[in-house]
């Protein structure tokens, strides 16, 4: 599976973190502005604007905080699938394996002597399984007999 969970959470955690500094711009921004000694209608108009801009960089923390959960939201999704295809690839090994081991005993029992004895389809369907790579995407389109 493509993606690192924890990669992505770190992602989001630097967006959060800037999201933080820039309501600390803000904040500071605003704190001056309250400070400065200055009356009459050009004042006033700084004022406004500052309030627009202060307007925009608080959106703009905002809109980092819904990145960032929008990141979290995914990499929660990619540790879902990866968990998703690691128990799947477990389950199919187990399935392969015990395929295997009862072709073998099967084998065994024809050297040994032991006639009428038939492989079961089901045991040979495993037996020629090539699974895809490990944490590939493909590990979801799996279909062998015994997989849920």
């Amino acid at each position: 599976m493509y993606g690192d969970a924890t990669a992505i959470h770190g992602l989001a955690g630097q967006l959060r973190d800037r999201a933080a500094q820039i309501r600390d711009v803000a904040t500071d921004l605003a704190a001056a502005i309250d400070r400065v000694a200055w009356d009459g209608l050009a004042a006033d108009a700084m004022r406004a604007q500052t309030g627009l801009q202060l307007d925009a960089l608080r959106h703009t923390a905002a809109l980092h905080d819904d990145a960032a959960d929008a990141l979290d939201q995914h990499a929660a999704r990619v540790q879902q699938l990866q968990d998703l295809i690691a128990a799947i690839e477990q389950q199919a090994a187990q399935l392969v394996d015990a395929a295997h081991t009862r072709l073998s005993g099967l084998a065994h029992g024809v050297f040994d002597g032991l006639t009428g004895l038939a492989p079961d389809p089901v045991d040979e369907v495993l037996a020629l399984f090539r699974p895809p790579p490990p944490g590939h995407l493909d590990w979801l389109s799996v279909d062998l007999p015994g997989l849920p």
